[in-house]
């Protein structure tokens, strides 16, 4: 395993000892900051060892070494902070866009089938100009979420 060697610069060395010693940070942020100035091989780093880290901050390895990588990688700030992420996926439909929905799927079916299927749905809604595009997953949480049960005689 490649061992990133951290070298703080004076003032990254003392903004660390002040937030650790303020205490006003997220737990994460704080170990984070005692794992840099732990490991720190600059002139007035401590220099110790990942195993000497564990031992006093109650640990993993593998926690001392991301801290150590993204320090080299991303820097200071990425090292202290957690990132962002960015996999968020917004809602496809708005809650008018899903009331045509349950009404179209609550209809009676395109001529020469016998029921609405979930491709079939969403190309209607794509026919109608509700939505640029949309997949049959899309639209079967949409209707998911309803209480429909197309398998009564009554659903009312």
């Amino acid at each position: 395993m490649v061992k990133y060697v951290v070298r703080l610069t004076p003032i990254e060395r003392a903004k660390l000892e002040e937030s650790i010693s303020k205490g006003r940070a997220a737990a994460s942020v704080l170990l984070r900051a005692r794992i840099l100035l732990k490991a720190d091989e600059g002139d007035d780093g401590p220099n110790w060892s990942d195993e000497k880290i564990r031992e006093a901050l109650d640990t993993s390895l593998s926690t001392i070494h991301r801290v150590r990588q993204e320090f080299v990688e991303a820097g200071y700030d990425g090292a202290l902070y957690r990132k962002k992420p960015q996999g968020r996926q917004f809602r496809k439909l708005d809650g008018e866009q899903e009331a045509l929905l349950t009404v179209l799927a609550c209809s009676a079916p395109p001529e020469g089938r016998k029921r609405w299927t979930l491709n079939l749905l969403a190309d209607k809604l794509v026919e109608l100009n509700v939505v640029d595009s949309i997949t049959s997953e899309c639209v079967r949480l949409v209707l998911k979420k309803t209480n429909l049960n197309r398998g009564l005689k009554s659903n009312g």
